[in-house]
């Protein structure tokens, strides 16, 4: 049954990606112990702070950083922008390779990938391990992210179901970066530090072999007649392409930047106490979902603007970057990340199944190049996030850095309106198109036939 087959593939792309952006933040409440294993000093769980009556640790959920040199700040920043740095350089190989093989078997290459990081991670004792376990991370990313997402834009060909599936999608990413400190900070603290490792490499395990289960790799008969994808280089020169893969970089540039940068802002200007720093980002989880929902209702029903909701979000992203530093307190700062959240579920939710449709009507559908594409879009700011922002807030301060966040959003914005007329493109006459207007040859033309036909 194509329906249910595809409805089992997104439960297992939603759970590859709840796991990669999970393993990218449970290391945020153990990073203290690593300060003081990169100092030779043992354990750092004194310094992640004492409790003065009972002598006993304070929750790993809320951890308080030792005072750290200006090396391992540098240390720490390229600690967390490897895996982007990663995710960026094998971005173009993957998607090629997406487009040659099909999507289930770079899914899997990425899933034992991500399951061989997190056993490292979990056994890692010093910088050096840590360092290549994140980015051995960065590298099944590059394949495991890309290949899901292509996945859902070629099971899910029509709308509104596109967008419905890739909304979801985004949806669980949000929940994994939100869930995954308290998840780490509470086994952490009751188990050790090897057990939210261990779970996440276990959860990993089954998805892989739920995935061998559905889509066996010899299976072979389903690629065997997939058209030939169009080139990443000629999708790159595409202006369509180029302004949506523009607008996902500076839409979450405010994210990458604030995320390493905000908590020490709160601490000085506002004297935030180790529950509001831990709990910053948590209340945004909500307005990011309610923000997919809206954008996927609105676009069943208006979906000719795809291009004003994203241009909407960019607005909303860029007037909240510029509230960030007016803020005085732990409940006024909430209000602008979640404006920073909200608009971008916006863009990503209208601008995710747009990339697949100018695939569609300006080049051959095979989605695994254009999706590193968005790929490569949100890792150049993540991979900028934790180097630059802290030395950008040193030299020019937080004022300045959320203000030049906020002015580029505003300004990239009316940029969108070059997408306005998009909706109005007829489909190319592609070789997938050849193919299934004669009788289907194979596995693959067969699907695709049923699919159409439902």
């Amino acid at each position: 049954d194509a329906r249910r087959q595809r409805r089992l593939l997104l439960v297992i792309v939603c759970v590859a990606l709840l796991l990669d952006n999970m393993l990218y933040m449970v290391i945020v409440p153990i990073i203290p112990d690593y300060i003081a294993a990169m100092r030779g000093g043992g354990s750092a769980a004194p310094a992640a702070g004492g409790n003065e009556s009972g002598g006993g640790n304070r929750s790993r959920l809320f951890p308080r950083y030792p005072a750290t040199t200006g090396n391992e700040d540098v240390q720490i920043g390229v600690l967390f922008a490897s895996k982007a740095i990663l995710q960026l350089l094998v971005n173009p190989l993957s998607g090629t390779f997406i487009d040659r093989v099909g999507y289930d078997v770079p899914l899997l290459i990425g899933l034992a990938i991500m399951f061989l990081s997190t056993a490292t991670f979990a056994f890692a004792e010093n910088y050096p391990t840590l360092f290549a376990a994140r980015s051995l991370q960065g590298l099944g990313s590059a394949f495991a992210d890309t290949a899901g997402i292509a996945m859902i834009a070629d099971r899910y060909g029509e709308e509104p179901a596109r967008s419905r599936a890739l909304g979801t999608a985004l949806a669980f990413i949000s929940f994994g970066s939100l869930a995954a400190p308290p998840f780490g900070g509470v086994l952490y603290e009751f188990a050790g530090k090897r057990v939210p490792f261990l779970v996440l490499a276990c959860v990993c395990l089954l998805d892989g072999l739920l995935l061998l289960i559905l889509v066996p790799p010899c299976a072979g008969g389903a690629r065997a007649n997939m058209p030939v994808g169009t080139p990443i280089h000629r999708l790159m020169a595409d202006p369509y392409i180029a302004v949506v893969a523009g607008a996902l970089t500076t839409c979450n540039i405010p994210l990458a930047f604030l995320e390493p940068t905000i908590a020490n802002w709160m601490k000085e200007s506002m004297g935030a106490t180790e529950w509001e720093m831990g709990l910053t980002w948590l209340p945004a989880f909500f307005p990011h979902v309610l923000g997919v929902y809206v954008t996927v209702r609105l676009a069943a029903k208006y979906p000719h603007l795809q291009w004003f909701y994203g241009a909407l979000g960019m607005a909303i992203i860029g007037a909240s970057s510029c509230v960030v530093p007016a803020c005085r307190n732990f409940g006024q700062v909430v209000i602008p990340l979640c404006g920073i959240c909200f608009g971008i579920a916006l863009v990503d939710t209208a601008l995710l199944p747009t990339l697949a449709f100018l695939v569609d009507v300006r080049h051959v559908s095979v989605y695994g190049s254009i999706y590193a594409i968005a790929d490569i879009s949100y890792s150049v700011a993540y991979a900028l996030g934790p180097i630059v922002a802290g030395q950008i807030v040193h030299t020019m301060g937080f004022v300045q850095l959320n203000l030049g966040m906020g002015l580029a959003n505003v300004l990239y914005a009316p940029v969108l309106l070059f997408l306005k007329n998009v909706c109005q493109m007829k489909p190319s006459h592609s070789e997938r198109d050849i193919l299934l207007e004669e009788a289907p040859k194979g596995l693959y033309d067969t699907i695709k036939m049923e699919e159409r036909k439902g």
